[in-house]
Parts: structure tokens; C-alpha cells; sequence
């Protein structure tokens, strides 16, 4: 304390402790008007499921006996229970409560199909971890499993905060914000009970979609791998995160985005599961990304005589293909948001195999004759590209169209490949091939490959209505669905691309997008996190 007190005595010390102890107070006033203004809002009368008994509603007298729960009204599933007590207190003192039932409008079997399906998209995030870090090298393995890990988190708050009432809101053509009523979902307020005619609750939906919007961010990092600095990858995923996404998934998946009924087209654009919202988005953003971002130091391309740096780890690379494997039949049959639609589910799982299986085969075969080599990383990279590309048709194709998309996705993320390699642009993992390129060919697939047999599923079955069926030109439906599906595609992709070349342009004048050159020389691992994925390796090695 007495060198505190001497401290004091000196007008300069005196000063440089008074502002720091200004700006502590000033930080901590602005922590508590932030901490007060958010429990002032979300202690307003909104809450997480809003559709509530009209305060009009009479109360009726008890019933002799109770009504049938298919006849109990939606505005009002508890009214009968009221009554009841009320005429006999005495019983409901006696007798322990029983909970109500479930409200004819909430489907519980489909909520918690949506619920295990999220749960399966989620984990997906290993599968993009363990694949990026078998790609990448050793020095950069640590930065891109806790790139993983907070690109999820900050994902989930911004998607809590305004990324789902923006995407699945209602608003206008281009962005939603709430019901229509004009109640916002911000922090998941007013949310009605169940989305729209799904029978699923909202707050399931919003789990599900969260793990779609990670996965879009994640697909980011795989063409940025090994010289982008920590507080680079931060800013660039908020604006993924938080903007890029959610508006223009809106565009396709909001309940009024303008893709659902094009106004100077006859047929509405159809995403079933994301090769556009999800693959596009992602892999367009990554192209963005890999630009600006320029290649990695000592990277040699194949027209200059060099080649692809080897991946330090092809068996975590593969586990970590077979783990988004199995997270797409989370990703696939759970975007059906229906277990009532038996039918529609095995077909989309098996289309989804199906596609994985030629195009991890196709790729593997067509790279074959160039170094007479069994190419493993290619072959991971096909299977993956058969999978985005089913992602768009696999509900309205038949298997063996899912097998002919996914032979065509093997050999393009090949050429996207090449492509790359001749453009000089460094994409370590492979993702604008597989999920930009395989992605638009997915899209476009749909306007081919659509059987017409096929409409949509519902709460309770398939939809199989006319008006609900896709054809495709090579089953005798023209060229309206081709060309709904190159004006969504196209609109979406251009967009994120300027959109996002904007965004990292933004983020590099900063000076964080990139690390220095010694920094990517000692590797990321230890200039950024201060600690090595293999140290005992390292050491033996020195």
C-alpha cells in the first residue's frame, strides 16, 4: 500500500491511474444498462410460445363428459380442465395434478424426429473438424479444431439473437423478422407454439436450423486453413453467421422469400435440404475467402510445376468424411420435418447413400489414370460432393437418379478441383469443389432428375397432390423447373459471392484476416494458441 500511496504522489501516475479507473467505471455503468435494457425486454408479456386463448373466449360450463381430443379447439386445448376444477375443488385438492395434453396442433412424434435429426447435424461439426485437420498440416491442427468449436458457439448466439427471425420470419422477399402479425422473434420471442403447418415447435425448428447455419460456417474455414489470423476468422464469421446466411437463406426457406413463387416465373425454385442455402452459401463464401486471403506461403501450383500440399493426416481425414456421412441422414430425411411421412424418409436416406457411394467411386476412378494412384483424398472429396449434390433433389428423384447425380457430383468436384489449380487459388480442404461446385450442380440436378412422382411431405404423410409434384425435362417436365432452379441458384450464389468478397476486403483492411509471415511460419498452432496438437512429435523430431 505505501508504494500505491507514492505512486499517487506523482501527477502522472496520479492521472494514468484516474483514467483507468474512470474507464472501469465507465465499462461497468454500460454492462449494467445493458444487463437492465435486456431485462426490460425480455420480461415484456412475450414469450417463447405465444399462441394463447383469445382473452374473448367465453368460459363455458364443464361438459357432461369430455370432449374428444380431434374435436378440442386449437385456440383453446385446456378450456374443459377450468370448468372442471372449479365445480370441484375438493377432488383437485385430493388428487394430484395431472398434466394436460398435448395440444391438438403440436405433433410430438415429428418434434422429436426434427430433434434427433439436429442432433445428428451437429455432430457433424466433428466430422468437419477431423476432415479439415487431416487435410491441413501439423502446425495448424489445434487452430482449426478451436475454430470449429467457437465458430459453433458464436453461430448459436447470433442465430438466438436475429439469425432465425431473419431467415425464417416473416417480412418480406428478402428478410424476415417475426410473425405477421408483426411481432419480432428476436431472442426467440413471440414464437408461436409450432412453425407454420409443420406441427413441429418452433424452438425444435430452431435447434434444427441452428445446426444448418453451423454447418455453413464451417464449410468457410476449409479454403481459409493455415494463414488466417484467429481475430480474422472472429469477424469474418459474424458476418456469415450473422448476416450473410440467415438473409439470403431467407430468400429460399423464409415463408415469404421471394425464390418460393418468382414473380416472373411459373414454378417456384426448390431447395429440399441445402445444396443452394446450406453448400452454395458456404462454398461461394469460401471462394471469397481463398481470394483475398491469397495461398499459403510455399504453395506451388500444378501449372508452375508444384501440386497440392499433402494433408498431415489421411486417416483423421477419413473418419471425419464418414462422420458427415452419417450426419447426412441427419441433414436429409430430417428436412421432411415429418417421421409420418415413412415413404418420403427411406427414400431420401436411401438417395442420400446412394449418391455418396458413386461419387466417392466416380472421383476415385476418374483421377486414377493421371498418377496410376489410388487417390484417397479425392475419393473423400467425391463422396462428400455426391452428398451436397443429392441434398436439393433427394426427396423428388428416384434411386437411380441419385445415383447418376452423384457420379456427375464425383467428376465436377475433379474439374472444380483442377479449376482452382489453374486459377492459382489456394483451397487446402477442398471446399468451394465440393460444396460450391457440387452444390450448383445439385441445384440444377433437381430440374432433370425430378421424377413427377413425387410432392412434398406434411405433418401426417406425403403430399402427392398435383399442384404439389416436381418433373424434371428428363421425365417430360420441360424446362420450368430447370429454369426456376438456375434463377434461385444463380441469384443466391452471385450474391453471397460479391456479398462476401466485400466482407473479407472489409475484414483484411483491419489488418486481422491474414497472419504475418512469421506467424505462418512457426505455424498457427503455436502463434496463435501457444501450444502444438503434436508436441512429442515436434521434439523427437528436433
Amino acid at each position: 500500500m505505501s508504494n500505491f500511496f507514492e505512486k499517487l504522489r506523482d501527477p502522472q501516475q496520479r492521472k494514468f491511474f484516474l483514467s483507468i479507473l474512470g474507464g472501469k467505471m465507465l465499462g461497468l455503468v454500460l454492462c449494467f444498462v445493458v444487463i437492465y435494457s435486456a431485462s426490460v425486454y425480455l420480461n415484456r408479456t412475450s414469450k417463447v410460445h405465444a399462441q394463447e386463448t383469445p382473452a374473448a373466449a367465453p368460459a363455458t360450463p364443464a361438459p357432461a363428459a369430455p370432449a374428444p381430443a380431434a374435436e378440442t379447439p386449437k385456440e383453446a386445448p385446456a378450456a374443459p380442465a377450468a370448468p372442471a376444477a372449479a365445480a370441484a375443488p375438493a377432488d383437485a385438492a385430493a388428487a394430484p395434478a395431472t398434466p394436460p395434453p398435448n395440444p391438438p396442433y403440436v405433433n410430438p412424434i415429428n418434434t422429436m424426429w426434427v430433434l434427433v435429426t439436429a442432433f445428428l447435424v451437429f455432430f457433424m461439426q466433428a466430422g468437419f473438424m477431423f476432415l479439415e485437420a487431416g487435410f491441413s498440416r501439423t502446425r495448424e491442427s489445434v487452430n482449426v479444431m478451436l475454430e470449429g468449436i467457437v465458430d459453433t458457439s458464436l453461430c448459436g448466439i447470433l442465430f438466438y439473437c436475429w439469425g432465425f427471425a431473419w431467415m425464417f420470419g416473416h417480412g418480406n422477399g428478402f428478410i424476415g423478422h417475426g410473425d405477421a402479425a408483426g411481432h419480432s422473434w428476436y431472442f426467440l420471442q413471440n414464437l408461436p407454439d409450432t412453425y407454420e403447418s409443420t406441427g413441429v415447435a418452433t424452438i425444435a425448428i430452431f435447434l434444427f436450423q441452428f445446426a444448418f447455419a453451423d454447418t455453413c460456417s464451417t464449410i468457410t474455414s476449409g479454403a481459409m486453413v493455415g494463414r488466417t489470423g484467429f481475430w480474422g476468422d472472429l469477424w469474418y464469421s459474424l458476418g456469415v453467421s450473422g448476416f450473410i446466411y440467415p438473409i439470403f437463406g431467407h430468400w429460399a426457406w423464409g415463408p415469404d422469400g421471394w425464390l418460393n413463387t418468382i414473380p416472373f416465373w411459373k414454378t417456384p425454385f426448390h431447395d429440399f435440404a441445402g445444396s443452394t442455402v446450406v453448400h452454395t452459401i458456404g462454398g461461394m463464401i469460401a471462394l471469397a475467402g481463398a481470394i483475398v486471403l491469397g495461398p499459403r506461403l510455399g504453395r506451388k501450383f500444378v501449372r508452375d510445376g508444384g501440386g497440392p500440399m499433402p494433408g498431415h493426416n489421411m486417416l483423421i481425414a477419413a473418419v471425419g468424411a464418414i462422420i458427415l456421412w452419417f450426419g447426412w441422414y441427419g441433414f436429409n430425411p430430417g428436412s421432411t420435418l415429418s417421421a409420418m411421412d415413412i415413404l418420403g424418409v427411406a427414400r431420401v436416406a436411401t438417395n442420400t447413400t446412394l449418391a455418396a457411394c458413386s461419387g466417392g467411386l466416380a472421383a476415385m476412378f476418374f483421377v486414377y489414370p493421371r498418377a496410376k494412384k489410388w487417390d484417397c483424398g479425392m475419393t473423400l472429396n467425391g463422396l462428400l460432393a455426391g452428398l451436397v449434390a443429392i441434398t436439393c433433389p433427394c426427396y423428388w428423384v428416384s434411386p437411380f437418379g441419385a445415383l447418376m447425380i452423384g457420379v456427375v457430383a464425383g467428376i465436377v468436384v475433379v474439374l472444380g478441383t483442377d479449376l482452382l489449380e489453374w486459377l492459382r487459388i489456394d483451397d487446402p480442404c477442398g471446399a468451394w469443389p465440393v460444396h460450391g461446385v457440387a452444390g450448383i450442380w445439385g441445384t440444377l440436378s433437381l430440374g432433370l432428375f425430378a421424377t413427377g412422382e413425387f410432392g412434398a411431405p406434411t405433418p401426417t404423410g406425403a403430399d402427392t397432390s398435383a399442384a404439389a409434384l416436381v418433373k424434371g425435362l428428363f421425365y417430360g417436365g420441360g424446362t420450368d423447373q430447370l429454369v426456376a432452379q438456375v434463377i434461385g441458384n444463380f441469384s443466391i450464389g452471385i450474391g453471397v459471392f460479391i456479398t462476401a468478397m466485400l466482407l473479407m476486403y472489409a475484414v483484411k483492411a483491419t489488418g486481422t484476416l491474414r497472419v504475418s509471415k512469421e506467424g505462418e511460419q512457426i505455424g498457427l498452432d503455436l502463434h496463435e494458441h501457444g501450444g502444438e496438437a503434436y508436441p512429442e512429435m515436434v521434439i523427437h523430431n528436433k
